[in-house]
């Protein structure tokens, strides 16, 4: 996977790793750094948009997402498609590993769950056709055109298959 983020970081090279905002093109200059600060980090999948809450429904929020939560065993999710994202207001695009099948399920499940809980406070739903995944490296923009290019290009000519 570092070989992958480094060829394609020298195409897009204003790509930034996601939540520690670090240009990738210097981290992959020294692959111990690339691994340790890219790559060996929690990740997080979104179960629901970010949205603004009162504080008044932030106890009955809580409560009732840890209700229909609390009983969610450890499951495998297998990371195996590179994908490229926009945000809703187009200002940042991201580099992400999405979860086709393993664990799909599972996180399909959560999603419904955030889902029922948003709904009965007003407040917006997941998308409709959600796509679950974890973000990697962001870049301000819409550069969603060339970052597609050379990941179809990378993983055509990679030997990088299956899961991660």
């Amino acid at each position: 996977m570092g070989q992958f983020l480094k060829r394609v970081s020298s195409v897009v090279p204003n790509l930034h790793v996601k939540d520690i905002d670090v240009p990738l093109n210097t981290l992959c200059k020294e692959e111990h750094k690339l691994e340790q600060v890219a790559l060996g980090r929690e990740f997080q999948i979104s179960l629901g948009r970010t949205v603004p809450i009162r504080v008044h429904q932030i106890d009955s929020i809580v409560t009732m997402l840890r209700q229909k939560l609390q009983f969610q065993k450890r499951y495998w999710i297998d990371f195996n498609k590179w994908e490229v994202f926009i945000n809703d207001d187009r200002t940042r695009t991201f580099l992400s590993l999405k979860v086709v099948t393993g664990g799909l399920p599972e996180i399909t499940k959560q999603i419904q769950a955030v889902n029922e809980v948003y709904k009965f406070h007003n407040l917006p739903e997941f998308y409709k056709d959600p796509r679950p995944h974890i973000s990697l490296a962001w870049a301000l923009g819409d550069v969603s055109g060339s970052l597609k290019k050379v990941v179809e290009q990378e993983t055509k000519s990679s030997v990088f298959r299956g899961s991660l």
